[in-house]
């Protein structure tokens, strides 16, 4: 049986992998039972999914978590805006949306949490993709998956450099309103931030990120507890709870199409769940710990978002002035405490903590990245596919994330209507990498395409979620395409079908340039338990 080397490193980590490789998928609880190394049941599933183990096995549960949730970071996500729900449908639109979001986006996770747990690979959705898919068409499918998700992942971390920026524009203009923002004054402090938050990633050695995510994970919840009791501390008054309750849009749209659109604006507060996945290579018992950190995200998720955004809607006190602000949040903090310090103090904070999710998506694109091109999916993959000896992580694919995002952020320059247009694209297209593969085990399958796993659906949860995100995703898909505001003026424009079209174009590019290189990784379908593709 031929395995891919994984990656060229010329100081690839100590493994211990047994010679035996009669191991079931997802038997990682009785590890201790026939080998004194914990991670050779997790090495030899990878080896049996095509790849050899060549990144340090650094991250236990408690990082994971903190890399998943310091990327999700809901409440603050949502901060970042809650302002469109409240042109959608007020208040009411704004919390009930959130939570019907949670809801959606929890049973698409549900689903891919399942297909992580069967096959844990960095590859994430791409590599479920390849191994799920019959043979005719998998090369193409799993080719799609994985340019869909390289890109989506890298322009949402476009917009996590790009929420850091507003924040700070938006606070210069609370105290200067005078200050005439420029576009590329926006552009060079999107670079400054940039080079700011890789310092974590060249800084910290690999053994010690999982205590730098941990902490980012503290910060945010800490933050959390400060901004929404000192909102609801310092507020002199509450609004009546028939204000959560009735609906008040002004985007022009029918009630129910606003109300859609405001869960679709509202699933940004539960993007990119995927993270988890692909660091899968770094922990130990991935099968176990990558679902068990992304539904404890999702909790953590529910409980500060929802709280927070309630705080937020009892303490406005003029609507349409937060509708109206540059900065919603830092509007909000103002007129709830009565002091500009105070509400600067609290923006503050939301900027600290954007800052602590960007080391973790540099992170997470520096893996997939590397895993795409491990797997020959990216030209110049022989280069592309390396882990820096002295590093110990794939630095050269992280600074290829690096450079798109600075070409990227050159958007800045042109319109910031299209630079937001394409992260509302990536955010979809994030979700249709976790709705291929599903649809995929769905149309064939679930008890021939799953072999044994720790996390498991059933049979009816599994068809359940399995249905729900194809579904669901397709129908998102074409409101998140609606112009944000009827009548249609150049600043409600929305150019998503646009950068869909374009990103299609690229991928229809790419997959001439590659196509007589990618085969995707070499499954072992008889050790996996699995039958072959047809």
């Amino acid at each position: 049986m031929a395995h891919s080397t994984g990656a060229q490193t010329d100081n690839k980590p100590d493994i211990n992998v047994r010679d035996n490789y009669d191991v079931d998928v997802g038997r990682v609880e009785n590890v201790e039972s026939f080998t004194k190394s914990p991670d050779a049941v997790d090495d030899n599933i990878l080896l049996a999914q095509g790849h050899a183990p060549v990144m340090r096995r650094s991250f236990d549960l408690l990082g994971t978590l903190g890399l998943g949730f310091s990327i999700t970071n809901s409440w603050v996500s949502y901060a970042s805006c809650f302002g469109q729900s409240l042109l959608y449908g007020g208040a009411q639109a704004t919390v009930f949306g959130l939570i019907v979001a949670c809801a959606v986006q929890w049973l698409i996770i549900l689903g891919l949490a399942e297909q992580a747990s069967a096959f844990p690979s960095s590859g994430g959705q791409y590599h479920f993709t390849y191994i799920l898919a019959p043979k005719r068409y998998r090369r193409f499918a799993a080719f799609a998956v994985g340019i869909i998700s390289v890109l989506g992942w890298w322009v949402i971390t476009c917009s996590g450099i790009s929420n850091n920026v507003q924040c700070i524009i938006g606070m210069v203009l609370f105290v200067n309103p005078d200050y005439q923002p420029q576009n590329w004054h926006s552009y060079l402090l999107y670079i400054g931030l940039i080079l700011i938050t890789l310092i974590p990633i060249f800084t910290i050695p690999q053994k010690h990120l999982g205590k730098w995510t941990q902490a980012c994970l503290a910060i945010s919840v800490l933050g959390f507890v400060v901004v929404t009791i000192t909102i609801l501390a310092m507020s002199d008054g509450y609004n009546h709870p028939s204000f959560i309750t009735t609906f008040d849009g002004t985007s022009g749209w029918p009630d129910g199409v606003a109300w859609v659109m405001s869960i679709g604006n509202a699933m940004y507060a539960f993007a990119s769940m995927d993270a988890v996945i692909h660091v899968a290579e770094e922990m130990h018992h991935p099968g176990k710990a990558i679902p068990r950190a992304m539904n404890l995200t999702m909790i953590i998720g529910l409980l500060t978002s929802v709280p927070f955004i309630l705080a937020m809607m009892f303490v406005i006190k003029d609507l349409d002035a937060v509708r109206a602000a540059h900065l919603p949040s830092l509007e909000v903090f103002h007129q709830a405490t009565g002091s500009k310090s105070a509400a600067l103090g609290l923006q503050s904070l939301l900027v600290v903590i954007f800052y602590t999710c960007m080391p973790s998506q540099w992170i997470t694109c520096g893996r997939l990245t590397w895993a795409f091109s491990r797997d020959r999916g990216l030209p110049y993959s022989n280069y592309w596919n390396h882990i820096s000896p002295s590093l110990g992580f794939p630095v050269r694919t992280t600074l290829l994330s690096v450079g798109f995002c600075i070409i990227y952020g050159l958007l800045y320059m042109a319109s910031s209507q299209a630079f937001n247009s394409i992260i509302t694209t990536a955010v979809l297209g994030v979700n249709i990498s976790y709705a291929v593969p599903q649809a995929i085990t769905l149309i064939h399958g679930r008890e021939n395409k799953l072999p044994s796993r720790p996390f498991k659906l059933g049979k009816v949860g599994g068809y359940l979620c399995n249905a729900w995100t194809p579904l669901w995703v397709t129908t998102i898909g074409i409101f998140i395409c609606f112009p944000n505001a009827i009548p249609v003026t150049a600043g409600s424009m929305n150019y998503v079908c646009v950068v869909l079209g374009c990103m299609m174009l690229i991928l229809v590019g790419l997959w001439f340039t590659v196509r007589r290189y990618f085969d995707g990784p070499a499954i072992d379908y008889e050790m996996l338990g699995l039958s072959r593709p047809e």
